[in-house]
């Protein structure tokens, strides 16, 4: 990263916004001396914005700001928020378990995707934030370069055990010296806990919140694949192998339209690092003439800041955006300018004064642009660089819920 202590700390505190209080009735903008006008066209109810500091969490804290709407979805008026850090430290656990199965042959890094959360929440559970916090490192904002540096050099230094001449077998202490490293800076493993005078294992409080994690799905849409099957996307932070089903592009952009208008929230990972993206001009855009785009300074890398500098007149009035096509799509993905960076929660859906549609994104980089820890997204670029959504299964139309082969 090249930004600035001072400007990590404006963008890393964390929000205080109420359940809804983001919604807007009226025209918006995204930033203060913007032309832009946003009118809105659906808006959902979120729970405050977070940060996840220095880390490279944001699949954590973007799917469970996902599933703290989905309780609210669903009536639960007022949701504990869940903790990050606990999905953050139980995925270490089966990251370090599928990294040596695999002889090193798998990522092991501190990204993860949307299939992470239910993988985890399925086989351990889940925790409230105010059982575990995970800052057990004299820290009071999450910073995991450090711990990532001793826990990559425990699976590292067992790899390389493994791959010398004293190698016979795997002990029965690697796993509890990989969790000796969790314990150590996230805290010790919750096993039991006690919220409002009631007694939870992180298995019971999961099966309290009323989610069922068989009922959440993933789609993309890439060429080359097969249309409207299950396909596996070749990325990195994909370690636990998801699957996504591959629709063509404006049915996966119809896709967010429909849920959103129902009432479902979307997850979007997405490239975050094109000149158009900028936080802290509230906006995603696509323009047709980017040279105009004045960057300055660069992204981290693991995006959880506000990243590069970007000033241009785009982001401050309307102007013309590239005509997204698959062919045009699939070109980013396969020459790599495409790049999967971030995974945020989509909440809403809005219009500018030219009649362009946005999406309402919902960041983990604290609060400190203009929109309060918010961007709008326009069409042109969710289509140009999402990597893939996530939602719940009855935010699909009958329609594509048939397409893809999950209804009559």
């Amino acid at each position: 990263m090249r930004r600035t202590g001072l400007i990590v700390v404006a963008f890393c505190g964390i929000g205080a916004l109420s359940y809804g209080q983001f919604g807007y009735t009226e025209p918006s903008s995204n930033a203060k001396d913007s032309e832009y006008k946003f009118t809105k066209i659906a808006h959902l109810d979120a729970t405050p914005v977070e940060s996840q500091g220095w880390t490279g969490t944001c699949w954590s804290f973007s799917s469970l700001s996902f599933f703290e709407s989905e309780m609210i979805r669903m009536g639960i008026k007022d949701p504990a928020l869940l903790s990050e850090m606990y999905i953050a430290r139980k995925a270490y656990e089966l990251k370090a378990e599928k990294f040596i199965r695999m002889d090193g042959k798998t990522n092991f890094s501190e990204g993860g995707e949307f299939h992470d959360i239910p993988a985890v929440i399925k086989r351990y559970g889940i925790v409230p934030l105010e059982v575990y916090d995970g800052l057990n490192y004299g820290s009071e904002t999450h910073n995991h370069s450090e711990m990532f540096s001793v826990l990559n050099g425990a699976v590292q230094g067992l790899l390389k055990h493994m791959k010398s001449n004293d190698f016979n077998s795997l002990s029965t202490a690697w796993k509890p010296a990989v969790n000796g490293v969790l314990d150590a800076y996230f805290g010790k493993d919750i096993k039991e806990f006690e919220l409002d005078g009631k007694k939870y294992t992180p298995k019971s409080y999961a099966d309290a919140m009323g989610l069922d994690m068989d009922n959440y799905l993933s789609i993309t849409s890439f060429t080359h694949h097969p249309m409207n099957e299950e396909c596996f996307i070749a990325i990195p932070d994909n370690w636990a192998w998801g699957a996504s089903y591959n629709v063509p592009l404006d049915d996966m952009t119809k896709t967010v339209e429909y849920a959103l208008k129902e009432g479902y929230s979307v997850l979007w990972t997405a490239d975050v690092s094109e000149r158009g993206f900028s936080f802290s001009n509230g906006l995603a855009i696509n323009p047709v003439d980017k040279s105009t785009i004045a960057v300055s300074g660069s992204d981290n890398k693991n995006f959880s800041d506000g990243g590069a500098e970007k000033t241009s007149n785009a982001f401050k009035t309307p102007v013309e955006e590239v005509e997204v096509t698959p062919e045009l799509r699939q070109a980013g993905y396969d020459d790599k300018t495409t790049t999967d960076d971030h995974l945020m929660h989509i909440v809403g859906m809005y219009k500018d004064q030219e009649g362009t549609k946005y999406f309402l994104v919902k960041n983990s980089w604290g609060t400190g642009n203009y929109p309060e820890g918010y961007l709008y997204v326009s069409e042109s670029y969710f289509k140009w660089k999402t990597i893939m959504i996530g939602l719940h299964k009855d935010g699909l139309s009958k329609s594509m819920m048939k397409q893809i082969g999950l209804g009559k």
